[in-house]
C-alpha cells in the first residue's frame, strides 16, 4: 500500500487552474481500483492519497500523469507501508510483512 503526499509547488490559484483535469484523472484511478481514499490537506498546501497498486514502479508512473504535476503545480512523496492491521472494511487490502 502507498501513502502519496502532494505538496504544491506553486500558488494555489495555479492549482484550481488544473482542479477539474485532476480530478478526472482521481475518478480514472478510483474506477481501476488504484485509489482508496484521498483529500486535502488542511491548512491547503496539498493533499494526501492512500493507494494500492502491484509495486512502486506502478505508483510513480500513476503520479507522473497526475495534471497537477504534468502543469508543474505540485510534487509528490510516494511512502510504501504494510497495511497489516485494517477495519473490517479494508480486510481485502490487509497484507502480511515480508519474510
Amino acid at each position: 500500500m502507498f501513502l502519496l503526499e502532494l505538496t504544491y509547488t506553486a500558488p494555489v490559484s495555479a492549482v484550481d487552474e488544473q482542479l477539474a483535469a485532476h480530478v478526472a484523472w482521481l475518478d480514472e484511478q478510483y474506477e481501476a481500483g488504484v485509489f482508496l481514499a484521498s483529500g486535502r490537506k488542511n491548512p491547503r498546501d496539498g493533499g494526501v492519497i492512500i493507494a494500492v497498486a502491484r509495486d512502486r514502479a506502478r505508483i510513480e508512473e500513476i503520479t507522473a500523469a497526475d495534471p497537477f504535476v504534468l502543469a508543474g503545480v505540485c510534487e509528490y512523496r510516494i511512502t510504501e507501508f504494510y497495511a497489516t492491521k485494517t477495519v473490517p472494511t479494508l480486510a481485502a487490502y490487509r497484507e502480511q510483512l515480508p519474510a
